[in-house]
């Protein structure tokens, strides 16, 4: 029988950790234990960590993971600007890493987060879990497979999110340590434009990121918004963090795929007309309109992820793909006009 997969967490900051931690662990790894800087925050998502976890013991030392040599995966979900040395120094160490997204804030990180892929043969992998954990979204990976809608012109991504501010501790509100908007949360946009239209190839046709709703904290953008331009298709994002407390859900999150025979929209977390519960699929084609129960779909990612540290393979990302959406997703921060109050955004 093949030994699990035996991995570490490193940083502790963000509640993605927990998402990871289960995905993997459902897939059948084993978590050695985790590690988190005490420095940072007040420990909340820790606290939470523990809690739900009280099998893994908590580490001292982030190296005793690092030098385990039963441990070949670490996951990170530290604040964001200190996810790149998590990972280089894992990679390092010869493990494989999964980061929470952004995997990184700047492009001098991805840079050496590149040069220690190519040094140690271990592989970088972000969980952009607006795809990953969403079955409508798998569902309708495998219908453009299919080729359902024809071929892929277009994707409009919407990742509204509900900020909660008292909730968010202070780095979050730094874009030098949580990354800008676009850095953040379009990636998960950026991901899906280059999944969904097979683009290997894309540059930043315009990008945009304003204050409109946050003036006592000038340089946090609460509005983003981007174009792609890709060697097979072009993409629309727009992101923001004004989802209302009447909503009951974090974010109406969308996902729109033109193609030349059809086009699919996604409903990720709630049917405004009344459906209950996510996952709404609705496809229209030269047939038919069709809503599509996503329920009995099975998420791939993690499996495949643990299949990849073992048998060296790429079936949950390629590695390019990693490296290719997270430049853009930063490229489109550093080059967008600056609207509403954000006086020295990113400076």
């Amino acid at each position: 029988m093949t030994e699990p997969v035996r991995f570490g967490v490193v940083g502790v900051e963000h509640g993605h950790a927990l998402s990871l931690t289960s995905g993997l662990l459902a897939a059948g790894a084993e978590c050695v234990g985790y590690h988190n800087r005490p420095d940072e925050s007040d420990g909340v998502v820790a606290r939470n960590f523990a809690a739900t976890y009280p099998g893994v013991p908590v580490v001292d030392d982030a190296r005793r993971l690092f030098d385990d040599p039963s441990v070949s995966l670490i996951v990170t979900a530290d604040v964001p600007d200190r996810r790149a040395a998590v990972a280089v120094a894992a990679m390092h160490s010869g493990k494989d890493v999964l980061a929470a997204k952004p995997g990184c804030v700047t492009l001098a990180e991805l840079t050496a987060i590149r040069q220690a892929v190519a040094d140690t043969g271990r592989f970088w992998s972000v969980s952009f879990s607006e795809r990953f954990h969403v079955k409508a979204v798998v569902r309708a990976s495998q219908l453009v497979a299919e080729g359902r809608i024809g071929q892929v012109v277009q994707t409009i991504g919407l990742g509204p999110h509900r900020l909660d501010a008292h909730t968010r501790p202070g780095w979050f509100f730094d874009p030098r340590r949580g990354g800008g908007i676009l850095t953040d949360i379009a990636a998960h946009q950026v991901d899906q434009f280059l999944h969904f239209t097979g683009s290997t190839q894309a540059e930043i046709g315009a990008s945009t990121v304003a204050n409109h709703a946050n003036p006592d904290r000038p340089r946090f953008a609460d509005f983003g918004e981007l174009l792609l331009r890709g060697d097979r298709g072009h993409g629309y994002a727009r992101v923001d963090w004004y989802t209302p407390g009447g909503l009951p859900v974090w974010g109406d999150g969308r996902l729109t795929v033109l193609g030349t025979g059809g086009y699919l929209e996604i409903r990720k977390n709630l049917d405004l007309a009344g459906a209950p519960g996510g996952d709404h699929l609705f496809v229209v084609d030269g047939d038919r309109v069709e809503r599509i129960d996503c329920s009995g779909v099975e998420l791939p990612f993690y499996p495949d992820l643990l299949r990849d540290v073992a048998e060296r393979t790429e079936r949950a990302m390629t590695q390019a793909h990693a490296f290719l959406a997270t430049e853009l997703a930063i490229r489109a921060d550093l080059l967008a006009v600056r609207a509403g109050s954000l006086a020295g955004y990113l400076e």
